[in-house]
């Protein structure tokens, strides 16, 4: 039998470039006994691991994971076929020849081939790239920003170390590569989550809380360590003019030094082309531009949409729970009874009775009417122009309505519950009115000046702080941004040199750079004189 590696067993030169022949090692995931292929596939792998080379029927028979051992013999077919599409190399089992006669038997010795070594390579990952849960990793937002520090440092540096910056460098795009990665891969699932009708009511219940918790302390640590990577990326600049780019550019000649000398200037071009995009990546991550918003900022916004979305989850499995019908459950039951209905005149009452399509209300036939019908009767197929004419009610010729008025019903009070819900309206506006104008500054002030906030009063905060931060744009010293109602306006003005700011809440402290601060309350800002009124 041919090997698998042999090259006199290789397609020849103008059959190499054939899909068929060149994807056969993946073949095996096409067919009926698919399940018991890669189980054969994966002992082989297994072994190898292990640095066992050959395998016998036996030994692969023994390995197998399945709940039901296939018999010996579907073992070796398996082994056949694999070794026929090149997942396996087949060599003559000469170790137990014992007789002239076991010469003439065919026993064949297994190793994985480098085709099918690569094939379980390529599943492997693609297995967990589906299975991949995601994660949002507010520790690696951390881990970027002191990099970005790292990399401020060397920059001011009249000669950077080149191995220090090329290895700070791969690890920035390392944990950023894997933030972004993990955050995609979270959202995706968290949509599925959300879209999952058929969860556990106990599970999704007892999940939901701890989810909703994970999604707003990664928010909070995106505002936070966003704005601080921002103005960190800010200060690097652009990779080809700011003070990033003496450090990409050791980054790209330390990884081109290696390149043979035929294929240098090519290697160059490659590293730096490379480079150069790591850093735009990493820059409209975090950076926002004119017409296009950075992706901290989508992720963020669709961390925030998720929750409401895993509430109104939540209030349709307490309505599913509570024994409420949906209207597809309501036609369904409705078909059951038409199913059930003994003959076609049940059927029409039936449809009456849930469709409301009764006979023209204001059409009238007396006894004499009913009984010239019977006498002379008038087919449904005939027109309205030649048919006899039906009497109707001389009120509908009078008033153009058959509707007989009777008494009204009594018009419900329901000044009571107007009354509450006024009541529960202007404890809110309270509320929030003194919230608002606890967080008012009168003036500009800087962020460390700020006075012990209560949970309120912080949340409405964090709210403006990060519309103010995402707001910002490169090469800007201040920026202002107003509420989505329109009621409060921040400004916010970067201190150069002013150090860590630490606001105290009943929660924790919150710390980031220096700013001043000017909060208005645009609702009550009191009107201009003169002002013309309608």
């Amino acid at each position: 039998m041919t090997s698998a590696d042999d090259p006199s067993s290789s397609p020849p030169a103008g059959d190499r470039g054939r899909a068929d022949e060149h994807y056969r090692p993946f073949a095996h995931l096409t067919t009926d006994n698919c399940e018991l292929y890669r189980q054969v596939m994966g002992v082989f792998v297994r072994a190898k691991a292990e640095f066992t080379v050959h395998l016998r029927p036996e030994d692969v028979h023994l390995g197998l994971a399945l709940e039901e051992r296939p018999a010996l013999e579907s073992v070796a077919t398996a082994l056949e076929r694999l070794a026929r599409w090149g997942n396996l190399r087949a060599d003559p089992d000469t170790g137990r020849v014992t007789a002239l006669e076991d010469f003439y038997r065919s026993r064949y010795i297994y190793q994985l081939t480098r085709a099918g070594e690569a094939a379980e390579e390529a599943l492997s990952a693609y297995d967990a790239a589906l299975g991949r849960r995601g994660e949002l990793q507010a520790v690696a937002l951390g881990d970027i920003a002191l990099h970005l520090r790292a990399l401020l440092a060397l920059a001011d540096r009249d000669e950077p170390d080149p191995a220090a910056a090329h290895l700070t460098l791969l690890a920035l795009v390392d944990r950023f590569s894997g933030l972004a990665e993990n955050a995609r891969a979270f959202m995706n699932s968290l949509q599925r989550t959300v879209d999952l009708h058929e969860a556990d009511v106990e599970v999704f219940l007892a999940y939901k809380q701890r989810l909703i918790d994970y999604l707003e302390r990664f928010i909070e640590d995106l505002v936070t360590r966003g704005a601080e990577i921002a103005r960190l990326l800010e200060g690097l600049g652009t990779p080809r003019q700011g003070r990033i780019a003496p450090l990409l550019r050791l980054a790209v000649e330390r990884e081109a030094a290696d390149a043979a000398p035929d294929v240098a200037a090519e290697a160059l071009t490659t590293a730096e082309r490379r480079w150069y995009g790591r850093w735009e990546g990493l820059r409209s991550w975090f950076l926002s531009v004119p017409g296009r918003n950075s992706q901290a900022k989508l992720l963020r916004s669709a961390a925030r949409q998720a929750v409401p979305q895993l509430l109104n989850v939540v209030r349709a499995l307490n309505e599913r729970r509570a024994g409420r019908s949906d209207r597809s459950a309501d036609f369904r039951e409705l078909a059951r009874w038409f199913a059930e209905a003994p003959d076609d005149d049940s059927r029409h009452r039936l449809w009456r009775s849930a469709f409301g399509l009764y006979s023209a209300r204001h059409l009238t036939i007396d006894h004499d009417a009913l009984a010239e019908r019977e006498a002379d009767p008038v087919p449904a197929s005939a027109s309205w122009r030649g048919a006899p004419g039906v009497r109707i009610s001389p009120q509908l010729r009078r008033t153009g309505s058959y509707e007989r008025r009777g008494r009204r019903a009594a018009v419900q009070d329901r000044g009571e519950a107007k009354a509450y819900l006024a009541e529960l309206a202007r404890k809110q506006a309270e509320q929030t009115a003194a919230v608002r104008a606890r967080l008012v500054t009168g003036g500009e002030m800087r962020l460390s000046d700020l006075d012990v906030l209560d949970r309120d009063a912080f949340r409405l905060f964090l709210q403006l702080l990060g519309d103010a931060l995402s707001a910002w744009r490169p090469g800007t010293e201040s920026v202002s941004a107003t509420t989505n109602d329109g009621t409060m306006e921040i400004r916010l003005t970067r201190v150069r040199g002013g150090g860590i700011a630490e606001i105290s809440t009943l929660d924790g402290v919150l710390r980031g750079p220096e700013h001043l601060v000017e909060i208005v309350d645009l609702a009550s800002r009191p009107e201009p004189v003169g002002a013309d009124h309608e």
